[in-house]
């Protein structure tokens, strides 16, 4: 779409001017996608560049360090400790004498055995005691898995503190060299809670991210490539093997048996959905919310406080509660449907949970009735921190109210909420709680039901993630594929959206 001069935008009407921005939205997004992949290769050559650098200095301080520098490419921490620097040197060849161990005594056995995942599954031996075959069991896929990922991230520690050591070591004989006095030990500790305490505060977030963030990530990458499931789930059953991309071709595929739905099909319907799902469950709330929260901090409205407290009951009752108890509410027996027979409003009960479409819509209106009082808080808050002279200038020029909400509060509210906006949306497209607890899925989609999983029309990509995994198949391999399929689309959907908000773009008009 070809941009407009200040003066031709001005001359449109309201109803182009929307669709005018809309339009330069969507015509922007293949251009924020190449600015991504830019971006990416960008963030490539930079690392590859940092890495260039790395190997030379080793190289460098190899040939130019002293004596002491060499033997601690082969002894961690001996430059240190020749040098006076006991405790840095004592806790490098601390490090390096239990890592030589573990590889020893099981880092190198986890090794070997990653690329069969175990030889050797459960077999039957006789007892010749109780006259009965017991089953023995042997190796264990998912231990192997999970203790190679271990041992792989313990070498990349090793390799950086081993690179940490290098650069001690030389940094130490260059200020010997000008003469000056080295880090006692306990000068290094008084670091730690003075001017490098930013990274002993750190030392413990960070390791927890890799642990129960990024390792669990890439064990979940890894899965995608194997067939763990139900039946061979590495150790009691059968073990679990490597099989490449047929997982993701399967998934992929456009092939379907007996007029049943392909999975492609399934994966692409399911992810349709969510998106709409996350769509109006995000943008609903968050109007709706705001409206309220004016409505309830209009001047003259009286008990201000009992309206809020109303509200925000439908916080205070587990949404484990609540929610099953609604979806009794609107069942074909339920409270809601007996009460329009009883009056005689309607002939036949109304299909809520029955009929595609009712479901999609039912479980949209019911996330408005739980996400209302969130936004109604938010917004309540930020609200009251608008100057109300800006109101009362836009009075005086003649605004009406509807003026003032899109000049005044609308601009305002989107900037300070945008981040806000961002995470909501993805977060209601692994809203888990609204769709399980209300319909399970519900109702059943016959066509793609036989991919895997039992899909139903109002599944999200969450919840049928948990039916793959849940049951006697229990297709672990599929759901990580679906997972990472997941990820990707969140993270393209948050990188883009995040540089295109006000928030981030203008981010001084409102400082």
């Amino acid at each position: 779409m070809a941009q407009l001069s200040d003066l031709e935008y001005l001359k449109l009407s309201k109803g182009r001017k929307i669709g005018y921005k809309l339009g330069r939205f969507f015509a922007g997004i293949p251009k924020a996608f190449a600015n991504l992949g830019l971006k990416i290769w960008d963030v490539l050559k930079k690392g590859a560049s940092a890495v260039g650098r790395e190997v030379k200095d080793i190289i460098t301080s190899f040939i130019q360090g002293d004596w002491k520098t060499k033997v601690s490419y082969l002894v961690m921490g001996f430059g240190c400790l020749a040098r006076g620097q006991i405790l840095r040197g004592l806790l490098f060849l601390l490090f390096e004498i239990v890592f030589i161990g573990y590889m020893v005594l099981s880092g190198g056995y986890w090794l070997s055995m990653m690329p069969s995942l175990g030889k050797v599954g459960p077999t039957e031996e006789y007892n010749e005691i109780y006259d009965v075959f017991v089953t023995k069991y042997n190796d264990n896929s998912f231990q192997i898995l999970l203790y190679s990922v271990l041992t792989i991230f313990f070498i990349i520690a090793f390799i950086y503190t081993w690179r940490v050591n290098i650069r001690q070591s030389r940094m130490a004989e260059k200020i010997l060299a000008t003469g000056k006095r080295l880090k006692s030990g306990k000068e290094d500790l008084h670091s730690l809670t003075d001017e490098s305490f930013h990274k002993t505060l750190l030392a413990l977030p960070l390791t927890g991210i890799i642990i129960f963030t990024v390792l669990p990530i890439i064990f979940m990458i890894l899965v995608a490539f194997t067939n763990y499931d139900g039946s061979h789930d590495g150790y009691i059953s059968n073990l679990f093997h490597w099989v490449g991309m047929d997982n993701f071709n399967t998934l992929f595929s456009w092939k379907s048996a007996n007029g049943t739905q392909s999975y492609a099909a399934t994966f692409g319907e399911i992810l349709s959905w969510t998106l709409m799902w996350a769509f109006f469950a995000t943008f609903s709330n968050y109007f709706l919310g705001m409206f309220v929260a004016m409505a309830i901090n209009k001047k003259g409205i009286k008990v201000k406080k009992l309206w809020r407290t109303i509200l925000v009951m439908t916080i205070a009752i587990p949404q484990f509660i609540s929610l099953l108890y609604v979806s009794k509410m609107f069942a074909k027996d339920g409270i809601l449907n007996g009460f329009l027979l009883s009056m005689g409003w309607i002939t036949k009960a109304l299909p809520f949970w029955e009929d595609p479409i009712w479901a999609r819509v039912t479980v949209i209106m019911i996330n408005i009735w739980i996400g209302i009082p969130y936004l109604m808080l938010i917004a309540t808050g930020i609200l009251m921190n608008i100057p109300a002279d800006l109101y009362e200038s836009a009075r005086i020029d003649g605004a009406n109210p509807w003026q003032q909400y899109t000049r005044i509060t609308l601009p305002y509210m989107l900037f300070i909420t945008g981040p806000y906006l961002l995470t909501s949306f993805t977060g209601n497209m692994n809203n888990f709680n609204v769709i399980y607890l209300l319909t399970g899925g519900a109702p059943l989609n016959p066509a793609a039901s036989s991919a895997a999983g039992n899909v139903g029309y109002t599944d999200l990509l969450i919840t049928w993630l948990f039916k793959i995994t849940t049951g006697a198949d229990s297709k672990y391999y599929l759901a990580s594929v679906v997972g990472i399929l997941v990820f990707v689309v969140v993270a393209l959907i948050s990188l883009i959206v995040y540089n295109v908000l006000p928030s981030i773009k203008n981010e001084e008009d409102f400082q």
